[in-house]
C-alpha cells in the first residue's frame, strides 16, 4: 500500500486537500516513519504502518489518508473543518467597540480569548448585586445580561 503513489492529505482548518506522494521513508527501532513527498515534505515523521492499517492518519492540524478512506470520511471532516474555521472567524466578527464596552461591563480582560465559562462566572459575580431582589436596579441587571449574551453569540454562531 505504501507503494501507492497517491494519498490525500486534509487540513480542515484551511479547509483544503490534495493528492500526495509518500516521500522519504524511515526505519527506526523497527518502526517505519514517513514523510510526505515535496511540496509537502514538512508533513512527517509519522507511522507508516498505522496509515497502512488504519488508512488515516493524524498529524498536526492535518489527516493523510487513502483514497478510499478520503471517500468514506470527506463528508464528516468537511464539517468538522468548517465549524473549526467559523469559530476561528467568529474570533474577529464583532464589534470590537461594542466588544470592549460588553468586556468593561462584565469586568473582563479588554484583551485575549474569552471563554464561555468565564464569562458566565462573571455575569453571576455581578448578577448578585446587580439583581433588583439584591439592593441593584433593573437597569443595572440588564446591562449585565445583555453584555453575557452579545459575547456568549460569539459562541454560539460558531458552533
Amino acid at each position: 500500500m505504501a507503494d501507492e503513489l497517491e494519498w490525500v492529505v486534509w487540513n480542515g482548518s484551511l479547509g483544503v486537500s490534495d493528492k500526495v506522494a509518500i516521500g522519504r521513508v524511515e526505519l527506526v527501532g523497527g518502526v517505519r516513519n514517513a514523510y510526505l513527498a515535496p511540496p509537502y515534505e514538512v508533513v512527517g515523521p509519522f507511522s507508516l504502518d498505522e496509515l497502512e492499517t488504519q488508512g488515516r492518519i493524524a498529524f498536526g492540524a492535518c489527516f493523510v489518508m487513502s483514497r478510499q478512506r478520503w471517500k468514506e470520511d470527506q463528508v464528516e471532516l468537511r464539517i468538522e473543518g468548517r465549524k473549526q474555521r467559523r469559530a476561528f472567524q467568529m474570533m474577529f466578527d464583532f464589534d470590537e467597540e461594542d466588544n470592549q464596552e460588553h468586556r468593561r461591563t462584565l469586568e473582563l480582560p479588554l484583551e485575549g480569548a474569552l471563554e464561555p465559562a468565564e464569562i458566565k462566572t462573571a455575569f453571576r459575580r455581578l448578577a448578585k448585586t446587580a439583581h433588583p431582589d439584591a439592593g441593584g436596579s433593573a437597569e443595572d441587571y440588564r446591562r449585565i445580561a445583555e453584555a453575557r449574551d452579545a459575547l456568549l453569540e460569539q459562541f454560539e454562531a460558531a458552533s
